[in-house]
């Protein structure tokens, strides 16, 4: 195993990637003008059809990379381009935890069980460790055979004998600014090492890459920030009171596509009801978009907050509990609006009370198939200047399931909102018997067949509460 510790240049603060591939024409591992004079007129020809080969190659895979959206597409993009700029077959990838060390490695060309053999390389042997040092760091690492270098601890010659690995090169993507981001390792199926010209041309690929890939990392930490936060405003567990199973789902769309955030909850009230709930709140007033989702995230926690205080104090009259958010929301959210249902329900009795805000109606789900429980139709609150909504009161039978989802569910189901919930009441009477009897098993089977594939990035959460009277 060779270590390269050749100090690399990086680009200029500020610099734009089309200047740094632009500068590779200048680079000293390129033939450059006085390479040129002082050639004969064929190698002219050939060194400038050269030059101009690596250019196109660079500009292509630079291009690749900047259109790639998201995390995984961006390393994907990194191990993809450096395999065709080194001519090897499969790669490995390792971003930097924020504490140090390693992340889960990611392939290209390596299936789930070759990644996690190569998991097993002890620290001292890892040549992934070596490029994510912050000191003494190599500039390329490279082995012609991994199986047979003398250099290469015997774990790791073990496993390249193992998984058909041959030749090796590694390269770092690291940045002044923040060090060491990520360790890329490239492989060949047989003994090889990648050219003088192969190596500038991958090289230079990773230091406009590394930028690119810290851009990536930043906003993946901020966005599972975000998505802890939101998760944590929401039930960790739901109760289980005698008489009634619950389960419930929540698929929260991207941050970048999101108009709202959704909540569902389960409040256990002391004469021994429940209070159900799901809901949505969206954005900073008419004509909120995808920029206003965190604050929107936060302002569902208040409001659900809000709804179990009100739940506690008069759960059992659900028009004055929605009443009572209408005036919270209209009084400290005043530029935000949200539809809401909320549900009393006696579990003993199998008897269930409820009022919907703009909502879409429950479904109720029984052995002969699942119908509609129609709430009157009512404005989301803080629409109008006073909400009213009359009550709704059904008896369930024993092996019953009532089904309260959000919006953004229904829309996932059909082309219009009407479509939607008229195919997510069908997909439940349709569900396989010992689906229906399950609410955990109902609330995943729903998801996995209502949902439109060509719907494109989902712009709200999707979330299902499901109710079983035993």
């Amino acid at each position: 195993m060779t270590e390269s510790h050749a100090p690399s240049t990086s680009p200029e603060p500020g610099e734009p990637c089309g200047a740094s591939v632009l500068s590779l024409l200048d680079h000293p591992g390129f033939p450059g003008p006085a390479d040129e004079r002082t050639a004969p007129p064929s190698g002219v020809q050939d060194r400038l059809a050269g030059r101009l080969s690596d250019f196109t190659s660079l500009h292509e895979h630079t291009e690749l990379l900047a259109r790639a959206r998201g995390l995984e597409a961006t390393l994907e993009a990194v191990l993809a381009s450096g395999t065709a700029l080194l001519g090897a077959r499969r790669a490995l990838l390792v971003t930097a935890l924020p504490g140090g060390g390693p992340s889960q490695p990611f392939g290209h060309g390596l299936d789930r069980a070759s990644l996690g053999s190569l998991e097993t390389v002890p620290t001292d042997q890892s040549l992934v460790a070596r490029l994510l040092r912050e000191h003494d760091r190599p500039d390329r690492l490279h082995s012609r055979d991994l199986a047979e270098d003398p250099a290469i601890g015997p774990r790791l010659r073990e496993l390249a004998a193992h998984l058909g690995l041959g030749g090796c090169y590694g390269l770092p993507l690291a940045t002044e600014e923040d060090g060491p981001l990520a360790a890329a390792l490239w492989f060949y199926d047989e003994p090889a090492e990648p050219t003088e010209r192969q190596r500038e041309l991958a090289g230079r690929y990773c230091e406009v890459a590394a930028p690119l890939l810290a851009k990536q990392l930043d906003a993946e930490k901020v966005r599972r920030t975000t998505e802890a936060l939101r998760r944590g405003l929401l039930p960790d567990r739901l109760p289980q009171p005698a008489g009634l199973r619950l389960a419930a789902r929540l698929v929260p769309a991207g941050l970048d596509h999101s108009c709202g955030s959704d909540w569902y909850d389960a409040i256990p009230l002391p004469d021994g009801t429940v209070g159900l709930t799901v809901g949505s709140v969206s954005g900073d007033g008419p004509g909120a978009g995808p920029g206003s989702a965190p604050g929107a995230a936060a302002a569902m926690g208040r409001v659900r907050a809000a709804l179990r205080a009100y739940a506690v104090l008069e759960g059992e009259d659900p028009v004055s509990v929605l009443g009572d958010l209408e005036l919270l929301l209209k009084t400290t959210e005043p530029t935000r609006s949200a539809t809401a249902v909320y549900a009393w329900v006696e579990p003993e009795d199998r008897r269930v009370t409820l009022a919907g805000a703009g909502h879409c109606p429950p479904v109720l789900v029984t052995r002969y198939g699942a119908e509609f429980v129609e709430t009157s139709l009512s404005a989301p609150l803080g629409m109008l200047s006073c909400w009213e909504a009359p009550g709704v009161e059904l008896t369930a039978e024993r092996g019953d399931t009532l089904l309260l989802y959000t919006e953004g569910l229904a829309r996932r189901c059909g082309p219009t909102l009407h479509a939607g919930q008229a195919n997510l009441r069908r997909a439940a009477a349709d569900a396989p018997r010992d689906v229906r009897i399950d609410p955990d098993r109902l609330c995943a089977h729903l998801l996995a067949v209502c949902p439109d594939p060509h719907a494109g990035p989902a712009t709200d959460d999707l979330m299902l509460l499901a109710a079983r009277f035993d």
